[in-house]
């Protein structure tokens, strides 16, 4: 048996095969997403911006599929998810809703400099819909 000396033959010089992967395209398109969706992630987080009211109280379960958000802006507009409705709008709505199923959950946002009386509206326009399962959201940062 002989042996071969790597990259000889009979007197001949043969270059070696390079059996590495070139990684750096990889990384090129690689950091290319990364800055993509460091871009855009922020941009994908949807719905109607409201200032919040603080309050101290524990955050709310995640267990819901795909909870109804009604929100009312500063300006007191009434949006159901990023739809915007009136208050009569809103009511058939969310008859039909809970037509389908009554025990579905409602997150009411509403604008801190909104008055009180605009929020009871919506709110008894929630609970006259049908749906009783409602939960005011807030910022928890207290104060």
């Amino acid at each position: 048996m002989g042996a071969k000396l790597a990259g000889r033959t009979r007197g001949r010089k043969r270059a070696a095969v390079m059996s590495e992967i070139n990684v750096t395209p990889m990384v090129d398109v690689m950091l290319v997403l990364l800055i993509i969706f460091m871009v855009t992630a922020p941009l994908l987080s949807a719905g109607v911006q409201v200032n919040l009211p603080k309050a101290n109280a524990k955050s709310l379960s995640q267990n819901d599929s795909k909870p109804l958000e009604v929100t009312i802006d500063a300006g007191g507009q009434i949006y159901l998810g990023e739809t915007k409705v009136t208050l009569d709008r809103l009511t058939g709505m969310l008859q039909a809703i809970a037509a389908e199923s009554k025990d579905r959950r409602v997150y009411l946002k509403a604008d801190t400099k909104l008055p009180y009386g605009k929020v009871a509206a919506v709110m008894g326009s929630i609970t006259t819909s049908g749906l009783s399962n409602v939960s005011m959201l807030f910022d928890s940062q207290g104060k």
